[in-house]
């Protein structure tokens, strides 16, 4: 994925051996190649680099994933998982693109939320 979707640039970096607790949240792109664990929320873009591990609850526009995911993801946009992700994660999402070698286990739903269905009335004995 590339910023430009979103028109913004990258705002915050974690650097592989920083570990982080808690929550997160950001306006642009904000990229993890240390170790997260704990929520993230933002309406933007979170790259998960080769060396990132992310442990939580992962709310956000789009997400493009190269490390380690285990919890849940909801992306109001697109999910990418690269060559050599391992989600591991109940993911929503309306576009999901998996690259072959990405490893994806878990509950998925994918593509434009589903109407409900109309309840099924039982004929009238």
């Amino acid at each position: 994925m590339s910023a430009k979707k979103g028109g913004g640039s990258l705002n915050g970096f974690l650097d592989q051996g920083a570990r982080l607790e808690g929550s997160l949240s950001f306006d642009e792109v904000f990229r993890i190649d240390g170790h997260f664990k704990g929520t993230i929320t933002s309406d933007a873009e979170l790259v998960i680099g080769e060396g990132g591990v992310v442990e939580g609850d992962l709310r956000v526009g789009r997400l493009a994933v190269s490390g380690t995911i285990r919890g849940s993801v909801h992306a109001t946009e697109r999910v990418e998982l690269h060559s050599g992700a391992r989600v591991f994660a109940d993911v929503r999402t309306p576009t999901l693109v998996v690259e072959e070698g990405a490893v994806l286990q878990g509950p998925v739903e994918s593509g434009p939320p589903r109407a409900e269905e109309p309840t099924r009335r039982e004929p009238a004995s």
